[in-house]
């Protein structure tokens, strides 16, 4: 080997220890890897940052953006509510939600599939109890076999087909991979849902400000009005809506009856129902059962071009509004901001919102024109908290993000548009139509992620540009010529396995397809069984974050280390080798 060679190899297995050690955030490890490989030559001056302008790092930022989208438009919750209300098990949750990724893959691009069904993993882990990691891992693997089952799944089967077809043969069929790959996804499906506990439940590695404040629940009231889908229906059905977050703590009808919260008391129209609960809870209740917020008047310095938004304030010790209602200050007319919600430490509040007394120490939620809050804050002589997404009293328009969305994967699926570019432009759409606002763009895109994307495109292209892979590629021949048949073709599926992480996947299949097809001729079998290992193994990157786009996708969201990946992958890889070698023989007989 030469020393650019060596220098390659020995940069990519210090940053591999590196990212498994987990001392350094993996971002930085990434840029401290790219330095190293343009330091020793590895890297060229002109391809350092050519990462940066990669497809991958615009389709993973893209994804993020419009799952965050769709998250925020709350149809996921209509979907759960209708369809699956009472499913909380977490075993019959990831059923649902591998299962669901895996058969979208199969026909729309994995990453699409894995995109729409993200906010739904959130929904679970909180109606569950239990983190988000245990469900996204195993969604991301779910999406990566759902890929293997059709032709248009995952790129490696695409270039596999038109190997065949430049071998003198036919090129694969849409549904040639599906014996195979539908028996490997439905043996993941079985291995990812019952061995989920092999990767420790993590959480984001950094907590807002906000998430270091102990803010007992709000209570906010919403009016029953002829549009709101809980007219004629129960307080347990309205209450079904915040997955078990909020309660009613009482129902006023007209002329100022009160009635007890009972869960079959039934909703009339012009009701206030007074809830209690955290503000997710509060904000899935009232929009899901379109309740009228007390906020409900419109602000008087809107109109569409305006955002409206909503901000969490502690009321001051000198604040005027000590003492005095929302009512007797009549805060709209005098500064044109609805009272949302408030909060009080150790105390439930039992009368409307309007009635409550403000304190010192009070935490409110007030809904105004969004440049003009801090000035308003400063009138009311009150402390904006540290600012976090306050949905409550949006406005939703589920429809925007759902149909973005779906026009991306459609364009994809047909051929019509790369995936980058529809996804990129789906992502422009979230943001001209503010199913994103501005302001959280880049918060939602999770900038590390990213950042660790573009740097280790360029470190991982230099073992094909030193040559270390076509030195790879002859040693392997050579060791496959004295294995048996399924031992061969056993250690094609697996090199392309160790490969992929390194390479993309199509950039693998490039590799290992011709030495693949190569000495199976040499060794008189036939290629197909071959070809069909190295798309296998390229496209079952179960070991890394960084081989696979849908891998890296869920990396920021469910907090998981680099480590992380091997404990659930590992036995996964394991798995599809065992299963899938006699079940390539099976279907295409090497001779």
């Amino acid at each position: 080997m030469t020393m650019l060679q060596i220098f390659a190899v020995a940069i990519i297995t210090a940053m591999m220890v590196a990212f498994i050690w987990g001392r350094l955030r993996y971002d930085l490890i990434a840029c401290l890897a790219l330095l190293a490989s343009i330091a020793a030559g590895t890297v060229s001056y002109e391809n350092a940052f050519s990462g940066f302008s990669d497809d991958i790092v615009i389709i993973v930022g893209s994804a993020l953006l419009v799952s965050s989208a769709v998250q925020r438009s709350g149809v996921m919750e209509v979907a759960i509510n209708r369809y699956l209300p009472n499913l909380t098990g977490v075993r019959a949750q990831l059923v649902v939600l591998v299962g669901i990724v895996t058969v979208l893959s199969a026909i729309v691009k994995n990453i699409g599939a894995l995109a729409i069904m993200m906010p739904i993993a959130f929904q679970f882990a909180r109606r569950s109890g239990v983190s988000p990691s245990v469900f996204l891992m195993p969604m991301a693997f779910g999406s990566l076999l759902g890929g293997l089952m059709t032709l248009v799944g995952t790129s490696p089967n695409i270039i596999v087909s038109r190997m065949r077809e430049e071998l003198g043969g036919q090129p694969f069929a849409m549904f040639d991979f599906t014996p195979v790959g539908a028996t490997l996804a439905l043996t993941g499906l079985v291995f990812l849902t019952g061995f989920y506990w092999l990767v420790p439940q993590r959480s984001r590695e950094t907590a807002s400000l906000h998430d270091a404040i102990d803010i007992k629940n709000y209570i906010s009231e919403g009016r029953v009005v002829a549009e709101s889908t809980v007219l004629g229906k129960t307080i347990a059905d309205l209450l079904r809506l915040g997955d078990g977050g909020a309660t009613v703590t009482s129902v006023i009808r007209a002329g100022g009856l009160r009635i007890a919260p009972l869960p079959d008391a039934v909703l009339r129209e012009n009701d206030i129902v007074l809830l209690e609960g955290d503000p997710d809870a509060l904000d899935k209740v009232t929009s899901g059962g379109k309740l009228l917020m007390s906020g409900g008047r419109v602000v008087k310095g809107a109109n569409p071009r305006v955002e409206i938004g909503a901000v969490e304030a502690v009321i001051g010790e000198n604040s005027f509004l000590v003492g005095l209602t929302a009512e007797r200050l009549n805060l709209h007319d005098r500064f044109d901001v609805n009272l949302l919600a408030i909060s009080r430490r150790g105390q439930r509040i039992t009368e409307r919102l309007r009635e409550v007394v403000f304190r010192p120490g009070d935490v409110i939620v007030l809904q105004g024109v969004r440049n003009r809050l801090p000035e308003v804050l400063v009138q009311l002589g009150s402390l904006p908290l540290a600012e976090r997404q306050i949905k409550l009293g949006s406005v939703r328009n589920w429809l925007t993000p759902v149909a973005v969305l779906g026009a991306a994967m459609a364009l994809t699926a047909l051929s019509i548009l790369p995936v980058a570019i529809a996804f990129f432009a789906a992502a422009v759409l979230m943001v001209l139509f503010k199913a994103v606002p501005i302001r959280q763009v880049y918060s939602a895109i999770d900038g590390p992620i990213l950042v660790m994307l573009a740097a280790l495109i360029p470190v991982s292209d230099s073992l094909r540009s030193t040559g270390v892979t076509a030195i790879a590629a002859e040693w392997l021949a050579g060791v496959a010529m004295t294995l048996p048949d399924w031992g061969a073709l056993a250690l094609i599926m697996v090199a392309a396995m160790a490969v992929t992480p390194f390479l993309n996947n199509a950039a693998t299949v490039l590799v290992m397809a011709p030495i693949a097809a190569g000495f199976a001729t040499t060794l008189g079998y036939r290629p197909e069984a071959f070809l069909m290992a190295v798309a296998i193994g390229a496209g079952s990157d179960f070991l890394t974050p960084i081989g696979h786009q849908s891998n890296t996708l869920v990396m920021g969201p469910g907090g998981y280390r680099f480590s992380d990946y091997p404990r659930l992958g590992l036995p996964l890889s394991v798995l599809v080798v065992l299963v899938g070698v006699p079940m390539l023989q099976f279907v295409w007989p090497l001779h």
